[in-house]
């Protein structure tokens, strides 16, 4: 499988385990930084990159590592056509794929040690999406979301613009 794996300071360490694992097992990986140790990078950077790789289809599925791999699920998750869920544990790391057709894997450094980390990898990328009836309707309604609040205004104004200022 063709992947993109990205993570900032805090995920840094993790990430180079997580990559050399998945060459072990015979997946092509873009590796989308940090590429060195920098304590005041930003996950979003990481974050979006990953996501645009998914979304682009340069990836099939992305891995992205932060702290507590919450900012960087937030992140991927504004890019649309991505899925991607922040997961601890195998059950959810398989049942993203397989109910809902997550296609990102938030892992958070700092919360899990790496053993979990290679459990949850091994779910994730075993996983694949049933085309249930039910979860396929599901899928259909999150795209409905997705393609709605694309239409919709922003929800933050310009910094400086009148309404901004009246708050």
């Amino acid at each position: 499988m063709r992947l993109a794996v990205g993570a900032d300071h805090a995920g840094y360490e993790l990430k180079g385990l997580v990559l050399e694992w998945l060459a072990a097992a015979g997946h092509q990986v873009v590796d989308l930084g940090a590429c060195e140790f920098d304590a005041e990078d930003d996950y979003p950077d990481f974050a979006a990159a990953v996501a645009r790789a998914v979304q682009s289809g340069e990836a099939e599925r992305g891995i992205i590592l932060c702290g507590s791999g919450v900012g960087a699920c937030i992140t991927a998750n504004k890019v649309p056509g991505v899925r991607a869920g922040l997961c601890h544990d195998t059950y959810t790391s398989h049942q993203g794929v397989e109910h809902d057709n997550m296609n990102v894997l938030c892992l958070g450094a700092r919360v899990i040690g790496i053993e979990t980390a290679r459990e949850l990898l091994q779910a994730f990328l075993r996983a694949r999406f049933l085309p249930e009836p039910r979860f396929r309707r599901r899928l259909e309604k999150l795209l409905q979301v997705e393609r709605e609040a694309r239409q919709a205004p922003s929800p933050l104004p310009p910094e400086g613009s009148p309404r901004q200022r009246s708050q």
